[in-house]
């Protein structure tokens, strides 16, 4: 894996009345000096599927607005 040290670990979900899919944050890896992974689970994927990809660092700019009770996508959902 190349790119930045610290890794975001989503699992996808996707179900019949979501136009798109959402990936939701579950674990943080990080690079060995050999290459191989390190992976920290918060949770684990129902489905069994881990998406890993670089971090975003998080700044001022990249915060987004607090969410109503409401809104069905929880905090660390990550649309792409």
């Amino acid at each position: 894996m190349s790119g930045s040290k610290m890794k975001a670990v989503f699992t996808i979900i996707e179900g019949e009345n979501l136009t798109k899919p959402i990936f939701r944050r579950i674990g943080t890896g990080f690079v060995n000096r050999d290459g191989s992974l390190n992976i920290f689970l918060d949770a684990l994927p129902v489905n069994g599927k881990l998406h890993i990809r670089d971090a975003i660092p998080n700044t001022e700019d990249s915060k987004e607005k607090p969410r109503s009770p409401d809104d069905k996508k929880g905090a660390d959902d990550v649309e792409f």
